[in-house]
């Protein structure tokens, strides 16, 4: 699985670094946006972990805001896709989230987590690592794909199973990509996060208007506003330590 993962996301890195940030409305306008509202406007004081940072958005926007950061990927492409986004401004390393990090106890403030623990197949030592390497009173923020949305668009016969998926991208720079990844019950979500971190928040994320007018963002209201409006595509967890 990791090899998949590593493979599809090294083709994809081109199209991360060139065109998510205004192309992809589901990243841009969406997910990014939700996730945002949940990070302090000021984080001066916070050492944070970007953990999945893929071409480093998020990564940046937390060096905007004055945070002490550190990003990982699994894959090598996305991480100097990453390090060409913010130089030497962060620490920015391949890693993998299965693995036991690199890191001293109690290193973090904040753990944020973008869409890429659905690559993940067993969460909890992933979890046990992030409670291990976060400060008492530490947030751990994630977003992964909603397990009604895999469910729903998938056509799956059993909404209880934890089970392994695949799609085709077709992407710009990259062309077909295959990208595999695991789908699970809310409840194993809930659970797997709860055993080591009080959950503080659940946001099941609606497109805000308040974004439509940005370059390149009508076409994508126009074809996904009502849908994302009455089915959550993404599920995004806030919890502490």
């Amino acid at each position: 699985m990791k090899e998949k993962v590593v493979t599809a996301y090294d083709k994809l890195a081109k199209d991360y670094e060139k065109h998510v940030d205004t192309e992809s409305g589901h990243n841009a306008y969406y997910e990014r946006q939700a996730m945002m509202k949940l990070m302090p406007n000021d984080m001066n004081s916070l050492t944070v972990l970007d953990a999945g940072c893929a071409a480093g958005w998020y990564t940046e926007q937390f060096l905007k805001r004055g945070a002490q950061v550190t990003a990982i990927d699994l894959s090598p492409a996305m991480v100097e896709a990453c390090k060409r986004r913010v130089g030497y401004e962060a620490e920015v390393f391949a890693c993998d989230l299965t693995e036991p990090l690199p890191f001293k106890n109690e290193t973090f403030n904040l753990i944020v987590s973008s869409l890429t623990l659905h690559y993940i197949d067993d969460w909890a030592p992933t979890f046990q690592e992030f409670h291990r390497i976060l400060k008492p009173g530490g947030q751990v923020i994630f977003s992964v794909h909603h397990p009604f949305m895999d469910f729903k668009h998938f056509e799956r016969p059993d909404y209880f199973a934890h089970e392994l998926l695949m799609e085709t991208w077709n992407k710009k720079e990259s062309g077909p990509v295959e990208v595999t990844f695991y789908r699970r019950p809310l409840q194993e979500i809930l659970n797997v996060t709860s055993d080591q971190f009080i959950i503080d928040q659940i946001i099941e994320p609606q497109p805000d208007l308040a974004f439509k007018d940005k370059p390149h963002a009508m076409d994508w209201y126009k074809r996904w506003y009502d849908r994302l409006s009455t089915n959550p595509h993404f599920l995004i967890v806030k919890a502490r330590k």
